[in-house]
Order: C-alpha cells, then structure tokens, then sequence
C-alpha cells in the first residue's frame, strides 16, 4: 500500500553567525500545510538549520500516521550530517574524524531522535537537497520565515488548507537569474553525470527523452513549459511527482 507523501521544506538563517537567528519550514500533506518557525538571540546558521530539521519531523511525528517524507532542505552541513555522519559519531563518542567535540552535538542527537521516532512509525524520509536563493517557491518561504524571525519580527504563520496556501511547493524548477544562485556541489556533481533520461512537461503533458535534442525540440520557443535532466530512474520518479504527475 502506498504511504501518503508529506513535503517539507526548511532553512535557517542568522545575522552575525554567531548572532539573531530564525529558523523556517512547512510541512504539507495532501490536505494541509502548517508554517513553523522560531528564533534565539545568539545561535549560528548551522545551529538553525538543524532546529528546522527538527520541529519539522517532530510534527511529522506528532501527527502519529506513517508517511513518504519528501526532507527539502538547502543545507549540506544537515543532509551529510544526518544521512552520513551521525552514525559513525555515536560509536566514536561523539568525535569527529579530526578527534575532535562534534560541534552542535545537542542538536544532532534531538535530530537522530526525531529521525529514528518518525521511522518507527513505518515513515520513509528522502532526504533531497534544495538550493537556497535559487527562486524555488517553499524554499524561499521558508528563508523569508527564517530571516523574519533572526530579524526579531514575528511572521504570520499559515495553518489550513493546502487548496488555500498560495505558494507551489510542487516546483522545483531552479531560477538561474536569481542574483544570489550559487551551485552547489551536488549541483556541480549532477552535471558531471551521465543522464538517464529528460524530461519534459508541456501543456500539462508529461513525456520522456532518451536525449536532449528531443528534449530541446520539445520546449524551445514554448513558455510555461518544464524541462530536467535527470540521472537514474528513482530520480526521474522524483522529478515527475514533484511536478504533480
């Protein structure tokens, strides 16, 4: 039986690092979406990414159902963390590979906590990275969350409705106009990749390409068209359902 797709989308921000922070994410059923956000006076970025990463599993897990959790998150430091250090730092004491304290340790067990509850309750988390400042619509919510709080203002959070939130957390299309994209090294790695397939969504019609020319056939000269290399085919599974097909 298929689980039900949540998607969440967070970040952190901080003035100084060290200085004001926030922290911003939504978590968004089929039906619903819930804004959460906070600040603290003195935190670093890092530091505010992972609370991120928290609250928004621990709502996850509050709500008690098992579910396909789509982690959108623009930082690094919290997916290689999570997916690949974490682990070797409980059995090393909580030492990194320099022999030294790992840095946020307080936070990294609250996130492995959160992790460990959510998939007991039967839930799959994919952990995807997201480019911050790329003009990728839940991303730049939740840095406009983040910065609101690390700014000391206190945003209006949305809870309700998923048919009444006015941002689209299906595109995941990257701005390349966007004054401060900077690719990151996932991104550098992709290009590097040998393609699977391209994809293309034109006039709501999905298709499939072994090659760019006919990928590029397709959508030059077409406006509101959708168009992505994609690298496996769990990847070209990813990029169709987050554009809704």
């Amino acid at each position: 039986m298929k689980l039900p797709e949540i998607i969440i989308y967070t970040d952190g921000s901080s003035r100084g690092n060290p200085g004001p922070g926030g922290w911003g994410t939504m978590v968004a059923t089929a039906e619903l979406v819930v804004e959460l956000g906070g600040g603290e006076n003195h935190t670093t970025n890092n530091r505010m990414e992972l609370m991120a990463a928290i609250a928004s599993l621990s709502f996850v897990r509050d709500l008690g159902n098992a579910y396909t959790i789509d982690m959108r998150a623009d930082s690094s430091y919290v997916i290689n963390g999570i997916t690949k250090w974490v682990a070797g730092w409980e059995r090393n004491g909580w030492m990194n590979s320099k022999k030294e304290a790992v840095l946020n340790r307080d936070l990294w067990e609250e996130l492995a906590r959160a992790v460990s509850d959510v998939q007991m309750s039967g839930s799959k988390i994919s952990w995807r990275y997201t480019p911050g400042h790329s003009g990728i619509p839940g991303n730049e919510r939740a840095d406009v969350i983040a910065t609101e709080y690390a700014d000391g203002k206190t945003p209006k959070l949305f809870n309700g409705a998923r048919t009444e939130y006015d941002v689209d957390l299906n595109n995941l299309e990257v701005d390349a106009k966007s004054p401060k994209q900077k690719k990151s090294p996932e991104a550098k790695l992709r290009e590097k990749m040998k393609a699977y397939s391209y994809v293309s969504l034109v006039g709501g019609k999905l298709m499939k390409h072994a090659t760019w020319a006919e990928c590029e056939k397709r959508v030059k000269g077409m406006s509101g068209v959708k168009f992505k290399k994609t690298v496996s085919a769990d990847d070209e599974q990813a990029v169709c359902r987050a554009w809704g097909m």
